[in-house]
């Protein structure tokens, strides 16, 4: 995704700048800007001798103007068929796959960039408004990034415990099985939830529910249970953040003769496939939910899904594929 246009203060910041001699890479440590960012800037305004701020902005401004038709509004078949698909809760990678292999006896040449930009147009863009809540994550618009704030360090609920820094190396290079990332998704208002495990290699789900309430000792129980209808050999290690209902996660190694790490705090990144296996998840047990409704043979079926689902990752093999043929690669 670009990086934010910049703005005409900082604009202005790079001609006072370059006025004092500052270097590019100065200038960019004091905009918090990266130093080609500001490099491309000043070059393609005429250079630092002749820099101005006014004039790159209304530069800016006419550049990014670009007065033409969306390709969905140009084509209403094609958006009416990009429309039922996102009804049916098609991801837009799914709809652009499907529309190149005409699938569908629908055929057009769209990515799935452009699908989202239709869908968070809201309306302007030939898709109607509300299309986003067919999502996975049934976001409204893009999420902003920006930096964290500041965290008051709080004593650990989970004692002594291993962090991911000390997880043996095999675990991140997804080249064997056995190396899990788990966590919980709540429900509406916090007062359900569900067990979720995945693993690194091979991307095979599995769920548990948490019938009573979403403690220590309800994930403790939920988790051996879970892990008894994993093979022992794939039970190495698990990777968890550092949520307080993992308190009991040394009675959990003890039970089922498995290591248990924790991400750093506010890291969702270092559990990238649990991250991503999740926002699958919420496609069929969406946000607001009361997910106490669930009963195991519900996670069953679900589990199914997800496992026998086509991956981009492994060429558009599905996860049990993967798992019954044995083949991994050293994927991200």
């Amino acid at each position: 995704m670009p990086a934010e246009p910049l703005t005409m203060f900082e604009r202005e910041e790079i001609r006072a700048g370059l006025e004092r001699n500052e270097t590019l890479t100065e200038l960019a440590r004091r905009l918090n800007r990266h130093r080609c960012t500001i490099s491309s800037e000043v070059n393609r305004n005429g250079g630092r001798a002749v820099y101005r701020a006014v004039d790159a902005q209304a530069r800016a401004d006419a550049h990014r103007s670009r007065p033409k038709t969306p390709i969905l509004q140009k084509d209403p078949v094609l958006a009416a068929h990009v429309q039922a698909r996102l009804e049916l809760k098609d991801s837009p990678m799914t709809i652009a796959k499907e529309l190149a292999a005409g699938t569908y006896a629908v055929t057009g040449v769209i990515s799935h960039e452009t699908i989202y930009s239709g869908i968070y147009a809201q309306g302007r863009c030939g898709l109607r408004r509300g299309l986003h809540v067919n999502l996975h994550r049934s976001r409204r618009c893009r999420k902003r990034r920006t930096a964290k704030a500041e965290q008051r360090q709080r004593k650990s609920p989970l004692g002594a415990f291993k962090p991911i820094a000390d997880r043996p190396a095999v675990a991140g290079e997804r080249s064997e099985p056995g190396h899990l990332e788990g966590d919980l998704i709540l429900g509406a208002g916090n007062r359900s939830a569900i067990i979720t495990v995945f693993d690194r290699a091979t991307r095979t789900t599995w769920l548990a529910d948490l019938p009573e309430d979403h403690g220590a000792a309800s994930t403790l129980a939920g988790l051996i249970e879970l892990c008894e209808r994993i093979a022992p050999q794939y039970r190495k290690t698990l990777t968890w953040d550092q949520g307080r209902e993992m308190a009991r996660w040394a009675e959990l190694e003890a039970a089922c003769n498995i290591e248990v790490y924790f991400a750093d705090p506010h890291h969702p990144w270092q559990r990238p496939t649990n991250e991503n296996g999740n926002g699958l998840l919420r496609r069929y047990v969406g946000k607001g939910t009361d997910l106490s409704k669930f009963t195991p043979a519900d996670l069953r079926r679900i589990e199914t899904r997800l496992n026998t689902m086509p991956r981009r990752i492994f060429q558009w093999k599905s996860s049990q594929d993967i798992a019954d043929n044995g083949t991994l690669r050293a994927t991200r």
